[in-house]
């Protein structure tokens, strides 16, 4: 479906596009549990971001043997990593144009929604958790599996389920006279006249614009009330980015490139759920889609690999 476009609704918008994109959002049962009937059933929230433009074509990542990155193309080549198991973060630098070549963020959110948008001052705590230019690899992390415990016994992790799929921003806003970033998005699925239940009761809203910050990786301390990663699964961002910390905890989203690494830690602020009323901005999707055939959600993680009943029909499974 593509990443749609942005209209600027008045002539005064005080806002840069930064980057632009689709966006998935999936959550997981908890572990023993077949079938989900509200949040209390609900293990995990993830969101993947896949970058498709921007004010720069060519954005910076970690280098291809950061860990879970790296332990993918090990696995391809055989090697042994045991020498690299020592930091899990991503690291290092490689480029990539985003306009012509596959980048998916795959992002865990420490509580199991979205901010609550009646709830503006209260920050929720997230990660990138993988890294990869491969869809293949996104598969894989939200396939389900079985394994034995030696307390517990054997034990069914359930895959995880297509909640929704849009189109998302990042952005700068210039407020008064200090800058900050946000995450705006708008879904195309499920369609407006569908349930919406899983959606509701998650806070993926039909839109929704988060202030967005970047955890300085090297400042002690919890993120936002959260414990936070343990230090070597945090990111270590290259010196171009690591200095636009100054020394403080943290950072606007300013570049993006700051999510092109694993272990990278934020915090998102609810704004709004009307964006063009705060922003004087709208989101254009290009087309509402109401059949898997025009969902690239389905399109890039398989048909028959997802249960896509909440994305097409609004409702718990």
């Amino acid at each position: 479906m593509g990443y749609g476009e942005e209209v600027k609704t008045t002539p005064d918008s005080k806002t840069e596009i930064q980057e632009r994109g689709e966006i998935f959002f999936f959550y997981r049962p908890k572990i023993g549990e077949e079938e989900v009937h509200g949040t209390e059933d609900v293990q995990r929230l993830y969101i993947i971001l896949r970058p498709e433009s921007g004010e720069r074509t060519v954005e910076e990542k970690q280098s291809p043997d950061s860990w879970k990155e790296g332990q993918k193309r090990s696995k391809e080549k055989k090697s042994d990593t045991a020498d690299k198991e020592k930091f899990e973060g991503g690291h290092g630098a490689q480029k990539v144009n985003i306009e012509k070549q596959m980048l998916l963020r795959f992002i865990v959110m420490g509580r199991k929604s979205l901010p609550d948008p009646s709830q503006r001052s209260k920050p929720y705590w997230g990660f990138v958790e993988i890294i990869t230019q491969k869809a293949e690899d996104i598969k894989a992390a939200l396939k389900g599996e079985e394994y034995d415990t030696a307390t517990r016994g054997h034990r069914r992790q359930e895959p995880a389920r297509a909640l929704a799929e849009g189109v998302y921003r990042f952005l700068r806003h210039q407020l008064g006279g200090g800058m900050h970033t946000h995450l705006i998005y708008k879904l195309e699925l499920p369609t407006e006249d569908e349930r919406n239940e899983p959606q509701e009761e998650l806070n993926v809203e039909r839109e929704g614009s988060f202030i967005i910050q970047i955890k300085n990786p090297e400042h002690p301390g919890r993120s936002g009330g959260f414990r936070g990663l343990q230090r070597k699964r945090r990111a270590a961002f290259p010196a171009s980015l690591q200095g636009r910390f100054g020394g403080h905890r943290y950072t606007p989203a300013d570049p993006p490139d700051f999510l092109n690494y694993e272990g990278c830690e934020f915090l998102l602020i609810s704004a709004s759920d009307d964006i063009e009323e705060e922003l004087g901005l709208d989101l254009v999707p290009e087309q509402e889609a109401a059949a898997s055939s025009c969902s690239d959600l389905i399109y890039l993680f398989g048909d028959g690999e997802v249960d896509s009943k909440p994305l097409f029909e609004g409702s718990w499974v």
